[in-house]
C-alpha cells in the first residue's frame, strides 16, 4: 500500500532513523556508571560500550547509502530500522558485557543503514533551494533534540525500577519507537528507482573494518590488561590493514570501479588539514562525556538525574549557539569556529577547578556547562561546511562520506585514547584524590586537542580562497 500524503508527514517518519541513532549516542553517555554496574563490567567495557557503536557505524556507513541505490531505500531503511530496535532488544536484556557490547556493534552497523537513506529521501523529496534547506534544518534540529533528550532520559531512566534494573529503559526505549514507524515507512515511503550500476566493495568494507577494530580493541582493552602481546599485535596489524586498504583503493579506482574511499581526495590539501580538525575535536566530543560524568557520579557523588540535568543544560547552551553560529558564519567564517573553540577551552579549565570538591555549589555548574555547549554549538554545525569547502563539487559525496567515517572513528578513538588515560590514572579503588587527579590530566590532554583544532583552523584558507592543489585534483579527477 502506498497512499500519498503530505512530504512533511513523510520527513517524520524519516527523521525518527536520526532521532534514535543519536539518542542512542547520548543516552548511553550519562548511564556509564549505571551500565556498568549493573552487567559487572570493567572500565573497558564500559567504553567499548561507546565505541563499538561508533565503529559498526563508521565502517558501514558509505555501504549503507550505495545499499539504498542497488535494493531500494525504502527496503534499507525498513531493514535497517528493524534491525536497531532488534539489536537495542538485545542490548536491554544483555546479561554481561559480551552480549552488550556484541549488541551495541550491530545497533551502529543498522544506524549505518537507515541514516544514509533519510537524507537521500529528503533530496528528491524537496526540491532545491529554499525548501530543501528547510527541510534539511528540521532534520538537523531532531538530530540536535535527540542529544538534549538523549542526556535527559540517560540520567532519568538508571533511576527507575525495570526488571531491578532500569538502565535497560535506555535501549529498550527504541523499540516502542521503531515499532511506531515501522508501518508508516511501509505504508508511506515512496519506491525510488534502484541504480543497479556498480558493486559493493566488500573487500574495502572489511578491511576498513579490520583495521578500525584492530586499532581501537587494543586501545582499550590492552590498557587493562598491563599491554599483553596480542594488544601489541593486533596494533601493528592495524597498520598493516590500513596499508593493504589503501593499496586496495587505490588499485580499485586506477582499474574504473568505484571504492569505499576515494584516494584522490587526500592530494588536497586543504581536506587533509581539515581531517585534522575533524580527528582532533571529535576525539574531543564523547571523552568529555565519559571522564565527567565518572568524575560527577562516582567520584563527587552525583545522582544519574542530577547529570543528566547538567548535560541538558549544556545540550540547551549548543542548540542556541547553533542557531547564531549559523547566521554570523557567513560574516566572521572560520573566525566563528576559532572563537567556540577557544570558549570550550576556557570552560574546562573551569571545570577542571570546580570539580575537585564534594562541597561544589552545583548550581554553579550549570552556567559552566551551558558556556562549554554554546562553544561547541559555535564550531559543531559548520565544521562539515569549513573542512569540505575547497573540495571540487564532482568528489563532494565522496568527501562527505570520509568525513562521517573520520567522524566516528575519531569518537571511538578519543574514547579509547582521552578515556584510557582517565582509567589508567584512577587506579583500581580510587579515592577522592585519585578521581581529581585522573580528570585533570584527562581534561588537559582535551584542553590540548582543542588547541590543536584551533590552529589547523587557522592553517585553513580565509572565505572565498582556494588552494591550488583542489584545483589540480578537479583536474585530474
Amino acid at each position: 500500500m502506498n497512499i500519498q500524503i503530505s512530504k512533511w508527514l513523510l520527513l517524520a517518519i524519516i527523521s525518527a532513523s536520526v532521532f534514535l541513532s543519536v539518542m542512542d549516542i547520548f543516552i548511553v553517555n550519562v548511564a556509564i556508571p549505571a551500565i556498568q554496574t549493573g552487567i559487572h563490567g570493567t572500565d573497558a567495557d564500559i567504553q567499548l560500550v561507546i565505541a563499538l557503536y561508533l565503529l559498526g557505524y563508521a565502517a558501514f556507513l558509505v555501504t549503507g547509502g550505495r545499499a539504498g541505490d542497488y535494493f531500494g531505500k525504502k527496503k534499507v531503511f525498513v531493514g535497517g530500522m528493524l534491525a536497531f530496535i532488534a539489536a537495542s532488544a538485545a542490548c536491554g536484556f544483555a546479561q554481561n558485557a559480551w552480549q552488550l557490547n556484541a549488541a551495541r556493534f550491530f545497533q551502529g552497523v543498522s544506524a549505518a543503514w537507515m541514516i544514509p537513506q533519510g537524507i537521500t529521501y529528503i533530496q528528491v523529496l524537496f526540491a532545491a533551494g529554499q525548501e530543501r534547506t528547510r527541510a534539511l534544518g528540521i532534520y538537523g534540529s531532531v538530530a540536535g533534540s535527540a542529544s538534549v533528550i538523549g542526556q535527559f532520559l540517560g540520567g532519568v531512566l538508571p533511576e527507575l525500577d525495570f526488571y531491578m534494573e532500569g538502565w535497560r529503559l535506555i535501549f529498550l526505549i527504541n523499540v516502542p519507537i521503531g515499532l511506531a514507524v515501522i508501518p508508516l515507512a511501509i505504508c508511506y515511503l515512496p519506491d525510488e528507482p534502484r541504480r543497479a550500476a556498480g558493486r559493493f566493495d566488500l573487500a574495502g568494507v572489511l578491511l576498513l573494518t579490520g583495521t578500525l577494530v584492530c586499532v581501537i580493541y587494543p586501545l582499550i582493552a590492552g590498557r587493562e590488561l598491563h599491554w599483553p602481546w596480542w594488544s601489541v599485535a593486533m596494533l601493528g596489524f592495524g597498520a598493516l590493514l590500513l596499508v593493504v586498504f589503501i593499496s586496495n583503493q587505490k588499485q580499485k579506482l586506477a582499474g574504473g570501479r568505484e571504492p569505499l574511499l576515494d584516494v584522490r581526495l587526500f592530494r588536497i590539501r586543504d581536506f587533509n588539514i581539515g581531517m585534522v580538525v575533524v580527528l582532533c575535536y571529535f576525539m574531543v566530543q564523547d571523552s568529555y562525556f565519559l571522564v565527567n560524568v565518572m568524575m560527577l557520579e562516582n567520584g563527587l557523588g552525583f545522582t544519574s538525574a542530577e547529570t543528566g540535568l547538567l548535560f541538558v543544560c549544556q545540550g540547551i547552551g549548543y542548540v542556541a549557539a547553533s542557531l547564531v553560529s549559523l547566521r554570523l558564519i557567513p560574516l566572521a567564517g572560520k573566525k566563528v569556529l576559532q572563537a567556540g573553540v577557544l570558549i570550550m577551552m576556557g570552560t574546562l579549565a573551569v571545570h577542571m577547578y570546580l570539580l575537585d570538591d564534594p562541597a561544589v555549589d552545583r548550581a554553579m555548574l550549570y552556567p559552566v556547562l551551558f558556556a562549554y555547549g554554546t562553544g561547541c554549538g559555535s564550531v559543531l554545525p559548520s565544521l562539515l561546511g569549513m573542512a569540505l569547502r575547497s573540495i571540487p563539487a564532482d568528489l563532494a559525496g565522496a568527501a562527505s562520506g570520509t568525513f562521517s567515517t573520520f567522524q566516528q572513528t575519531a569518537i571511538a578513538l578519543g574514547i579509547g585514547v582521552v578515556g584510557g588515560i582517565f582509567f589508567s590514572k584512577l587506579g583500581p579503588e580510587p579515592d577522592l584524590s585519585a578521581f581529581v587527579s585522573a580528570y585533570r590530566i584527562a581534561t588537559a590532554v582535551n584542553m590540548s586537542l582543542l588547541g590543536l583544532v584551533g590552529f589547523f583552523l587557522w592553517l585553513l584558507p580565509a572565505e572565498n580562497e582556494v588552494h591550488p592543489d583542489s584545483k589540480a585534483c578537479c583536474a585530474a579527477a
